[in-house]
């Protein structure tokens, strides 16, 4: 996630060195942003565990899903 912030805070400051530059120097701002959104998602998912298990957003590992519990006429029914 980290270097995923910093390569889209370095494509931020090429969209607005892209004001600022002129002539054929303006191309390495533009390469910049357009290339560097491709090479931070790349990067991020090359760093990702795989194999892992899906958790639900927000439960810690140490929460339980509790069972839910049936009266004795719903299971009959």
């Amino acid at each position: 996630m980290l270097q995923y912030g910093i390569a889209m805070g370095i494509r931020v400051l090429c969209v607005i060195a892209c004001f600022f530059v002129h002539g054929w120097w303006l191309l390495v701002p533009v390469l910049g942003a357009v290339v560097l959104p491709y090479i931070a998602v790349v990067l991020a998912n090359v760093g990702a565990p795989t194999g892992s298990t899906v958790e639900r957003p927000g439960v810690t590992p140490t929460q339980a899903i509790a069972p839910v519990r049936r009266s004795p006429r719903e299971v009959d029914e």
